[in-house]
């Protein structure tokens, strides 16, 4: 199987740093896009952990998501871009994939998650449940992750 287009899920938790790295490490390896993905849904966190309409920090989640969460893949010296869409991550997600015809999803286990996410299941969760291309479910552990947890061979 060929690897050309990998989407992974980005939402600002160290999960999503995680599996960006990883998809990184990857993408690296295989000569392969790393397309990043955010979904504004119609909550987000505030500073102060709680949650708030997405509509009133919409242009900080752009800024955040582009600059912040996404700078590893401004680092690295593969083809990358990033997508934000209106929508629950999942569907986001899925659309972006579908639309690409990518190869690979990977996302964290654990992102922002809250009390939605108790609601509606975990994003890896569904993402597994519905995606048509293989996942890869990161797990948390400290430090960073990237090629050197990739065995720096081809996988």
């Amino acid at each position: 199987m060929d690897i050309d287009t990998i989407v992974v899920g980005l939402d600002g938790s160290t999960g999503s740093a995680r599996a960006l790295g990883w998809a990184i490490g990857l993408a690296e390896l295989v000569s392969a896009e790393v397309v990043a993905v955010h979904g504004i849904g119609l909550l987000s966190r505030g500073d102060d952990g709680l949650p708030v309409p997405s509509r009133t920090m919409r242009a900080e989640i752009e800024r955040r998501c582009s600059e912040e969460w996404s700078e590893p893949l401004r680092s690295s010296e593969i083809a990358s871009r990033v997508e934000i869409r209106d929508g629950h991550p999942v569907s986001v997600m899925l659309a972006v994939i579908e639309a690409l015809g990518a190869d690979l999803a990977v996302v964290g286990s654990r992102g922002v998650g809250g009390f939605p996410e108790l609601l509606l299941g975990s994003t890896s969760h569904q993402l597994t449940q519905h995606c048509p291309v293989p996942v890869v479910i990161i797990p948390p552990r400290d430090g960073p992750v990237g090629r050197s947890e990739l065995g720096g061979r081809r996988p």
